[in-house]
């Protein structure tokens, strides 16, 4: 994809790649509380079609980078606080497990699909590089819980793309059977808006709040082997925090034990 332009002969659809080009705008062309150009404006400069723009905004509002305001405009929002968060290595099948619930996975994609920009960040290789690319909407006792997308390189799990993942944990088949040896990851929580795509999935109204989890996982050798975004239903979800007086000079941590596997 040429900076700046929309490649028409790339695999990731047009609506990924406009996203990607605006937001490395967003906070330096467009600074926090500036107004974007309009759907039109934009259709025009990228030359893309006015549902390819409502997408690609859907999916920036959905990460909490822009708000729409009603008669408005669509605005670059405030980047909210990073805190460090260190929890357990388990996964959602294995909390769900833990509660005596049970919990079943529609898998809407399981295939080889080009990095975007934050996967390619995260498992550190080239954007638009080939990954496995895996998204599930996580039912617990037959209710929507959370919309997940998840990217590993090939190399972690080759069979992947042949396994049934409708009753089985992610994190208990790598360790299993592929012989993962994960070890320590980081994870990030935050409150966004749901975007129409995600509300669909969710059984929510758009723009309600929903929890978005953003989560990297290394393995022994510390190698980067799992990256995945889980958007959770406010109501039906809650990360529940362990938190220790630090000694001076030590970094700040929490302890959560809910995610997305």
């Amino acid at each position: 994809m040429e900076p700046g332009r929309i490649d028409r002969d790339a695999a990731l659809p047009f609506y990924a790649q406009l996203k990607e080009l605006l937001l490395p705008q967003l906070g330096s062309v467009w600074k926090v509380g500036e107004r974007l150009p309009g759907e039109v404006a934009l259709c025009e400069r990228y030359g893309v079609s006015r549902t390819v723009v409502r997408q690609a905004l859907d999916e920036l509002e959905g990460e909490g980078r822009i708000v729409r305001r009603k008669g408005q405009g669509t605005f670059v929002a405030a980047r909210k606080v990073d805190e460090s968060l260190f929890q357990s290595m388990t996964g959602l099948y294995e909390d769900v497990a833990a509660r005596g619930a049970a919990l079943v996975s529609a898998v809407r994609r399981l295939e080889f699909a080009p990095a975007t920009a934050d996967a390619a960040r995260e498992l550190e290789v080239e954007e638009g590089a080939p990954l496995i690319h895996l998204e599930r909407l996580r039912y617990v006792n037959d209710e929507p819980w959370a919309l997940t997308s998840t990217w590993l390189p090939h190399r972690v799990a080759s069979g992947l793309l042949d396994e049934d993942l409708t009753h089985q944990s992610l994190y208990a088949l790598l360790e299993g059977k592929y012989g993962v040896s994960l070890d320590h990851g980081r994870r990030v929580v935050e409150a966004v808006p749901a975007a129409p795509s995600v509300a669909e999935a969710l059984g929510v109204d758009a723009h309600d709040p929903v929890l978005l989890l953003r989560s990297t996982a290394w393995d022994q050798e510390g190698r980067p082997v799992e990256y995945f975004t889980a958007y959770h239903r406010a109501d039906r979800s809650r990360f529940q925090v362990h938190v220790r007086r630090r000694r001076a000079g030590a970094p700040p941590s929490m302890l959560v034990n809910d995610s997305a596997d």
